[in-house]
C-alpha cells in the first residue's frame, strides 16, 4: 500500500485538487448550495480562510489558510466530503456505496500543494479561476458562476475581463 506524504505547516497556505468518484458526474454544481452548505458548516467548527476556490461538475480546486496553530486539512476535508454527501442523502439523492457500505461518492483522497511564496500563490490563484477555461465549460472566466473570481473582481483585484476569451490566448498556471 502507498503511503501519503502531507506537508503540515500549521498556519500554511494549500493548494487543493479534491474530485468525485465518477468523473463523469455533475453532482457538485447540480448541488452547489449543499457544498456551501457543508464548507459553511465546517469553517464554524474548524475556522480556516478560503484564499481562492472553483467548483466544476466533477472537482474542485481551493486555496486555504489554516490558523496559525493548526495543520490539519485533512479532517476539513473528510469533513466537508461527509457533510455534502449527507445532505444528499437527506435530500433522496441516490449515492452509490461501496462494498462496505460506505458512500462512494467522493474519490478517497485529494491532491494537496504547500504553497510556498506570494508567486507560487498567484500562480495557483490564477489556476483556480482559469479552470473552467481550460476545461472547455466557458470561452470566459467571468461566465463561471461558481468561482471566487468575481470576488476578486468586486474587491478590484482583478478585471472583469481578466484572462480574455479562451481563443485569444491559452495561459499557463499552476503546477508546472
Amino acid at each position: 500500500m502507498v503511503r501519503y506524504r502531507r506537508n503540515i505547516v500549521p498556519g500554511g497556505t494549500y493548494f487543493f485538487t479534491v474530485t468525485l468518484a465518477d468523473r463523469s458526474s455533475s453532482a457538485l454544481i447540480d448541488h452547489v448550495d449543499a457544498l456551501r452548505t457543508a464548507f459553511r458548516i465546517v469553517r464554524q467548527e474548524r475556522p480556516f480562510t478560503v484564499d481562492a476556490v472553483v467548483i466544476l461538475p466533477e472537482h474542485l480546486h481551493a486555496i486555504w489558510t489554516l490558523p496559525a496553530d493548526d495543520a490539519d486539512f485533512s479532517g476539513r476535508w473528510r469533513r466537508i466530503k461527509a457533510h455534502f454527501t449527507h445532505r444528499l442523502v437527506d435530500a433522496g439523492i441516490p449515492v452509490a456505496r461501496h462494498r462496505t457500505g460506505e458512500y462512494a461518492l467522493w474519490q478517497r483522497r485529494f491532491w494537496e500543494h504547500t504553497i510556498r511564496d506570494d508567486t507560487d500563490f498567484a500562480r495557483h490563484v490564477d489556476y483556480v479561476h482559469y479552470n473552467p477555461v481550460k476545461h472547455g465549460l466557458v470561452s470566459r472566466v467571468r461566465d463561471w458562476p461558481s468561482s471566487s473570481f468575481h470576488i476578486y473582481v468586486r474587491r478590484g483585484v482583478l478585471p472583469v475581463d481578466w484572462a480574455g476569451d479562451a481563443g485569444e490566448s491559452m495561459m499557463n498556471f499552476g503546477e508546472p
